[in-house]
């Protein structure tokens, strides 16, 4: 008997000590932090027509009428507005068998009442006659297997930090669903259910739904928002509207142009910079026109090649050198394309702003054909290889000949002899064989700038004909070439002809209002399905809203966009992005000097 108390009493003392490391267990996992402690909000406050989670108001809408004719898309203007909400969308399918028999029966109530209507006279009921036509058609479909018959919910949650921009936000999605005849309403005295229904646990607790056929049912599909996600190409930033990646190869469009235009300090060299490295990644060339000196960093950095254009160094350029075309039929326009190009030059350099007379127009013509004849170059491509002529040579041509030619020689005697000689009127002396090229003009006169602008981009025209590569091609400042008619036109007619030759031209702008009020300006953006809008002037978002269709809330970030971001257009998709680099990357690429002076000091 003793030895069984003895027994209970240990049996006691176990349990016990049981009990002690169960309640030790339950305290330990009490002051576990789990998951949901992280993202509970601190508090929650229903009210009858809106609700607080935390600091953070929202309130949740159903939709519950619909027009007659639903069009694929209609949701996509909810999906991506630029607010925080939740959409929540129920689709419940419904037995063929008792759909039919409801239909029927339907059809035969309208029916009825058409009849009676008619025997009394009245005027004939087009809603009436509508509904049944519906209603047939939907028989016969659902009949033959080509339809089927759903219940479908729709709720949306907006959410806010304050009940005036809750308010707010409402108003923009009523208005967005009133346009397109869609009907909705405050989930009232149910913003709990509104709320579990908006979340992600699929219970449909508002239960308000609308019969739909599958027609209907397709046309709401959620997943419309702009992505600009490729299996090929680079990384251009992050999209603000989903937080995807914008993903994208320019040259998978109908042609690789882009336009960049944004202020001062908006971001746009970083963009582009960014850009030309990553490009070169996957193989592309890169070619620059430099006018402030802001590539040098990235140029030395990628072991390429930096030509400084100025009156005071030894790169010489002739603009009179023939391009070595491996096409026969450009082979034989080559000569013909470069004098073309000759005369919109020498308008630029002799024009002095009023353009040349139809006389002096004449005589330019024909003393260019004469001095490529006196070096032995004709329209035969065997005498192309021949060492071209020079500006000394025009000179030359233009003082011996008659009418106005000794006047333009005149005119042309700065460029030979005078203060601008030697730098465009000598023998090419540069050979480009790298990956990476960039032309600097920075140290050039005011004067000169178009001029030399013009001739490096004819010289790299030149370069894309002799070899198709895929190239890119950036010229930075372009407004500088959009004041004068001829550098305009030439400017353009790469743009229009780039895709032929493999070649993505990239214009680079901050002046928007004097490349956008120049015809050959819009003409240039209508010839580049790349465009990239970054923080603006007030005055530049009415010119350029106008030009690319902006909405009203577009234009309104367009002017507060913090550095880095903007509208990311490409094609017919556009999007709104954060240009993102690596920390290696904004190294190379930066001419903030801010951050300039803390890369030299650490």
């Amino acid at each position: 008997m003793a030895k069984q108390k003895q027994i209970s009493a240990a049996d006691i003392a176990a349990q016990a000590q049981l009990q002690e490391e169960v309640e030790i267990q339950k305290a330990f996992e009490t002051g576990i932090t789990t998951l949901r402690d992280l993202i509970s909000p601190s508090s929650i406050e229903i009210h009858s027509d809106y609700f607080r989670l935390g600091t953070k108001y929202g309130r949740t809408i159903y939709v519950y009428g619909y027009p007659r004719m639903l069009y694929t898309g209609w949701l996509s203007s909810i999906i991506n507005i630029d607010e925080v909400i939740d959409v929540s969308m129920y689709i419940y399918p419904v037995d063929t068998d008792i759909v039919m028999k409801n239909l029927t029966k339907k059809v035969t109530q309208l029916e009825a009442s058409m009849n009676i209507n008619s025997e009394k006279g009245k005027v004939r009921d087009p809603e009436l006659e509508a509904a049944i036509s519906d209603a047939e058609d939907l028989r016969d479909q659902l009949q033959v297997g080509a339809e089927k018959f759903f219940r479908y919910g729709l709720y949306v949650t907006i959410y806010a930090d304050s009940l005036d921009e809750l308010q707010f936000v409402q108003h923009k999605i009523e208005n967005i669903f009133g346009q397109q005849m869609v009907f909705s309403k405050v989930a009232s005295s149910q913003q709990e259910q509104g709320l579990n229904s908006t979340m992600p646990q699929c219970s449909d607790q508002l239960q308000i739904r609308r019969n739909m056929n599958t027609g209907a049912i397709s046309t709401s599909f959620p997943f419309t928002s702009a992505d600009l996600t490729q299996e090929k190409g680079i990384l251009y930033g992050v999209n603000m509207h989903n937080n995807g990646l914008v993903i994208f190869d320019r040259f998978s469009l109908e042609n690789a142009n882009m336009v960049v235009f944004a202020k001062s300090g908006a971001g746009k060299s970083f963009t582009v910079k960014l850009e030309a490295l990553r490009s070169m990644m996957v193989g592309t060339e890169i070619l620059i026109i430099d006018p402030e000196n802001e590539y040098q960093k990235l140029c030395d950095a990628v072991g390429g090649a930096y030509v400084r254009l100025s009156l005071n160094s030894d790169v010489r350029i002739n603009p009179f050198d023939l391009p070595k075309v491996v096409d026969a039929e450009d082979a034989n326009d080559a000569l013909r394309a470069n004098l073309v190009t000759l005369h919109g030059l020498f308008r630029l350099m002799l024009g002095n702003g009023a353009g040349l007379s139809p006389t002096e127009e004449a005589d330019l013509d024909q003393a260019l054909i004469d001095t490529y004849a006196r070096a032995g170059i004709t329209n035969d491509p065997l005498t192309h290889t021949a060492v071209p002529p020079t500006i000394m040579n025009l000179f030359d041509t233009l003082l011996h000949m008659g009418g106005s030619g000794p006047s333009l020689a005149q005119r042309l005697r700065k460029y030979t002899t005078g203060s601008f000689a030697g730098i465009f009127s000598q023998q090419s002396n540069i050979d480009i064989n790298n990956q990476m090229a960039v032309f600097n003009i920075r140290d050039l006169e005011d004067e000169l700038r178009p001029v030399a602008m013009y001739i490096v981009l004819s010289h790299i025209w030149n370069i894309v004909r002799a070899e198709q590569k895929r190239r890119l091609l950036l010229v930075d400042e372009a407004w500088q070439l959009m004041k004068y008619e001829d550098s305009a036109n030439f400017l353009f007619s790469l743009a229009k002809r780039a895709r032929k030759y493999y070649l993505g031209l990239t214009t680079i702008t901050q002046d928007v209002e004097d490349f956008m009020s120049s015809k050959m300006g819009r003409a240039i953006v209508a010839n580049s399905s790349m465009q990239l809008l970054l923080k603006q002037s007030a005055s530049a978002v009415d010119v350029l809203s106008d030009v690319f269709k902006l909405t009203d809330e577009e234009r309104k970030r367009l002017s507060n966009f913090p550095v880095g971001q903007g509208l990311f257009f490409a094609g017919q998709n556009h999007v709104h992005i954060q240009i993102v680099a690596s920390n290696t990357e904004e190294d190379l690429i930066t001419t903030n000097p801010t951050e300039t002076k803390k890369i030299t000091l650490s």
